[in-house]
């Protein structure tokens, strides 16, 4: 009589991915050895500084599913801030400001999407290139120097509160929702699944892969704007470098979220946790003072350690 087969349960271990484990790890670290760090007060401070990353993960998450990439990001999200503080200086209006950030940065977005759809370049070439021209309109527009003085409006978003929370969170939180809806709950975002996984399926269902590339990259763009509003009233000003690097911070919060850079496979509430991840880690090394730099250098040893054990889990 032929036994039957044995199948053993799989351990729900495996089913929790790398990035929970780090956060998990990083909290129980900085609890034991940054004074403060589980207060209220800095775990509030945490969310409201990973705001401005969330803007920047998501829609990167939605590109790099694509099998792209934007390495811009953090220069046009310099450049919009500086638009909405220059522009909303000179008509006293938040929301002209806000429009002039979403004008430029989804015209960059636009022109990142049609570099890599129609010319074909490929996205790391082409978005360093324009990388290279958002530092150099910043540097114009500012002549190298701040811009202060914007009104009260712009300033009051970053300490501003909605029933008690703080407006930048609920902005990050009503991005993420409008995002989830997008990706997994419209057909747009089955394109874009399609994009990375299945390219020619798009174009049997008579569809163009090329635009809808390009629409990808332009809300990329179009939220680096959004970016912008935040980090000028963060910041009390706008300033020709102030975004300069968080392009690595967005790619590594997807990269730790779980995202695959290759077959269109993308998770973003993998993203949301690697954003708070990032987040930690920059507030717990603040809290012991160590150095910028190597901050940075944490935050790839982050992405390292939590590929690891993700290729760990999917072995086993």
């Amino acid at each position: 009589m032929r036994e039957a087969a044995v199948v053993a349960e799989p351990n729900p271990l495996q089913r929790i991915p790398g990035v929970a484990i780090v956060l998990v790890l990083l909290i129980a670290l900085f609890s034991a050895i940054a004074p403060g760090f589980l207060s209220v007060a800095n775990l509030s401070n945490v969310l409201v500084q990973s705001t401005i990353l969330t803007m920047l993960a998501l829609p990167m998450t939605l590109i790099i599913m694509t099998e792209g990439l934007d390495l811009s990001m953090g220069a046009v999200l310099t450049l919009t801030s500086l638009c909405v503080a220059i522009v909303s200086l000179a008509t006293k209006s938040m929301l002209l400001g806000l429009g002039a950030g979403l004008l430029v940065g989804a015209a960059f977005g636009v022109a990142n999407g049609w570099l890599v759809a129609i010319l074909g370049i490929p996205p790391f070439v082409a978005t360093l290139g324009t990388l290279g021209m958002a530092q150099g309109l910043s540097l114009i527009v500012s002549d190298g120097q701040s811009v202060v003085g914007i009104p009260h409006s712009v300033r009051d978003i970053y300490s501003a509160t909605l029933l008690g929370i703080p407006v930048p969170i609920v902005m990050a939180l009503v991005t993420y929702a409008a995002f989830h809806g997008l990706l997994y709950h419209t057909r747009f975002g089955t394109y874009i699944f399609a994009l990375g996984g299945n390219r020619e399926a798009l174009r049997y269902a008579g569809l163009s892969p090329n635009r809808l590339l390009i629409a990808v990259y332009a809300i990329g763009g179009a939220m680096a704007g959004i970016a912008g509003l935040l980090m000028t009233a963060r910041m009390n000003s706008g300033h020709p470098t102030a975004g300069l690097g968080l392009e690595f911070d967005a790619i590594a919060a997807v990269a730790v979220g779980g995202t695959s850079f290759e077959r269109g496979n993308g998770w973003l509430l993998g993203t949301l946790l690697g954003v708070v991840s990032v987040g930690v880690l920059r507030n717990g090394l603040n809290l012991i003072s160590l150095p910028s730099s190597v901050q940075v250098a944490s935050v790839g040893v982050l992405v390292i350690v939590a590929l690891f054990l993700d290729g760990l889990r999917s072995r086993a």
